[in-house]
């Protein structure tokens, strides 16, 4: 490699805006779940004033994050992480939400302990809910960053600034698409390899509805792609597994693919 590569990372290196390690934004997150949801601690046995100490250590650490992320130097860091902690009480519910969708609609779901332990879906969910009420702060960066952690571990893909009703059900979830400007209503279900997705991903679409709109009550099911900003499905709607969407469909609609499967019986000799 020669002088002028090195001069060209040098150089870039200069450029870089600070922002936290990836780690650190996750670490802060999955703390603040464990807070939430004591059930993912081994043993937790904290007093009250333990936990409202605890909260408020997480809150600082959220001021701190900011403070040392350089497109936050010049926001009222504090005040934006306390609006947030003052929010932490209704994320709480709409989180809980989530976990009785799913004890309600997987027959292999025994408890909200297993749901909350061990359910990548809820995990996803519950992180993407956390990164949005940052996203809706005007925080910019740390959102993006907790939701691709989240996918990381997870294999669900949720863009920070999707809006997503209540009691969302992902089963499974594995390969799960749901783009930025998606919207969905309440009591959706989700399965595995699900795409709500754009048409197009021109960079002049900035800012344009390029995603879906999933009504309440709609259940999608495993491989189906809906794609598009003017695409809207009605509530009540059933869309069948590998399903390819680009129009809108009425409420209470069945759609599904047709595929010919033909099975061949071999003559014993």
């Amino acid at each position: 490699m020669n002088e002028e590569f090195y001069l060209h990372i040098y150089n870039k290196q200069l450029q870089i805006e600070a922002v936290p390690s990836n780690q650190e934004v996750a670490e802060w997150a999955m703390n603040l779940m464990n807070l939430l949801y004591p059930e993912r601690l081994t043993s937790p046995d904290y007093s009250i004033n333990e936990i409202k100490r605890f909260f408020l250590k997480q809150e600082k650490e959220l001021v701190r994050i900011l403070n040392a992320t350089k497109a936050c130097e010049h926001s009222d860091n504090e005040g934006i992480a306390r609006k947030i902690f003052e929010s932490v009480p209704e994320l709480y519910r709409r989180m809980n939400t989530d976990i009785s969708a799913i004890l309600e609609g997987d027959p292999a779901a025994k408890s909200e302990f297993e749901i909350i332990r061990s359910y990548p879906g809820f995990l996803a969910i519950a992180l993407y809910r956390i990164a949005h009420a940052l996203l809706q702060a005007e925080i910019p960066i740390v959102p993006r960053i907790l939701t691709e952690y989240a996918h990381s571990i997870t294999g669900i893909d949720i863009h920070p600034g999707a809006v997503i009703g209540e009691y969302l059900y992902i089963d499974h979830g594995t390969g799960l698409v749901i783009g930025e400007t998606t919207v969905i209503g309440n009591y959706v279900k989700l399965y595995q390899g699900v795409t709500l997705g754009a048409l197009s991903v021109e960079k002049y679409m900035v800012g344009i509805k390029r995603h879906p709109t999933i009504e309440d009550h709609v259940i999608i099911y495993s491989g189906a792609t809906i794609l598009g900003g003017d695409t809207v499905i009605g509530h009540d709607c059933i869309i069948g597994g590998n399903v390819w969407l680009t129009k809108s469909v009425p409420p209470h609609s069945t759609v599904y693919h047709q595929s010919a499967v033909k099975v061949i019986e071999t003559k014993q000799p």
